[in-house]
């Protein structure tokens, strides 16, 4: 089942279209917090950096269809930067345990006593 679906129907001028195409255009480019006008309301949108496309054309029965598509996860991918100024105490600590100098705290470096 989906969270949420948005579905838009309606004929449109060739300036329309572009126009559309233009802000949703302008909404990748800014990313973050997207808004976006369609029609009589506006469709608020989470726009992370990376996301994945497909284009498709179909030709067929007398009419072209072409279709955008953009897919992302709803929740973020990555962890946000911290907002604490290096050196700080509160930027030295994660779970309330002080980092050691000179070692990541990405797990690298465990299990040294391990054959290689």
């Amino acid at each position: 089942m989906k969270d949420l679906k948005f579905e838009q129907k309606r004929s449109l001028s060739r300036l329309e279209a572009a126009d559309q195409l233009t802000a949703i255009a302008a909404a990748l480019r800014e990313g973050g917090e997207a808004e976006l006008e369609l029609g009589p309301g506006t469709l608020s949108l989470r726009i992370p950096d990376d996301l994945g496309s497909e284009i498709e054309v179909e030709i067929g029965d007398g009419e072209i269809e072409l279709e955008i598509e953009f897919k992302w996860p709803t929740a973020p991918t990555r962890a946000a930067p911290s907002r604490t100024a290096p050196g700080t105490k509160e930027a030295a600590t994660r779970k309330g345990v002080p980092a050691k100098p000179g070692r990541s705290r990405t797990g690298a470096g465990k299990g040294r006593s391990a054959k290689r």
